[in-house]
């Protein structure tokens, strides 16, 4: 497996509690629903499959993206949090994966080269087993790329961590790709957030 058909999982199946009524993964950037921008940007970037993880339908987002040649994995206890997700598409990875990315829907700022970045640092033959996208200031985001000797470990979580635990018991196998700006990290969750957003990037 090359970096350039490494899988990529994308996180979509939250409930968007905080946007008040409005579904972040389905305000428009750049001409389209942030969904479908992510889904298009992964599968441009990758010669493998594309999984995204899914609130149960019928649900809006599923028709976003229904047209593109992605997996659709509706999790079924997707309230549960996000290790439901996690535990439902690693689960689905093809058995000889030997790395995957992880990315999270809602980090509007990310681009295709931003990926390819990350991609382009994976080496499965050295002593990392982590790759992991961070800001210009080395703050820590996504996307993460995980070595397959990781996945088991998804199997086995509950509740909301987001595989913090797992990320934090590879630290010292950990490499960080620098990202421009707030690159990896900027996340949208409230309507005041996309308003603020919005303002400063006007012709996104």
């Amino acid at each position: 497996m090359s970096s350039s058909d490494i899988p990529i999982i994308i996180l979509a199946a939250g409930q968007s509690s905080r946007m008040r009524g409005r579904d972040k993964l389905l305000e428009i950037v750049d001409g389209k629903p942030l969904l479908r921008r992510q889904a298009q940007m992964a599968r441009s970037v990758t010669t493998g499959p594309v999984l995204v993880a899914l609130p149960p339908p019928p649900h809006a987002r599923y028709d976003v993206i229904r047209d593109l040649a992605v997996t659709q994995i509706p999790v079924a206890n997707a309230t549960e949090g996000m290790n439901a997700s996690l535990r439902s598409a690693f689960a689905a990875l093809p058995k000889d994966t030997n790395a995957a990315m992880l990315l999270l829907a809602d980090l509007s700022d990310l681009t295709e080269n931003d990926l390819k970045t990350c991609l382009q640092a994976v080496d499965l033959k050295s002593d990392k087993t982590i790759w992991r996208g961070v800001t210009l200031d080395g703050k820590p985001g996504h996307p993460i790329i995980f070595a397959a000797l990781h996945f088991p470990s998804f199997a086995k979580l509950s509740g909301d961590s987001g595989g913090r635990d797992i990320v934090a018991a590879a630290r010292n196998d950990t490499q960080l790709v620098p990202l421009p700006n707030q690159h990896a990290s900027r996340d949208l969750d409230t309507p005041e957030d996309w308003a603020d957003w919005r303002a400063k990037n006007p012709f996104r």
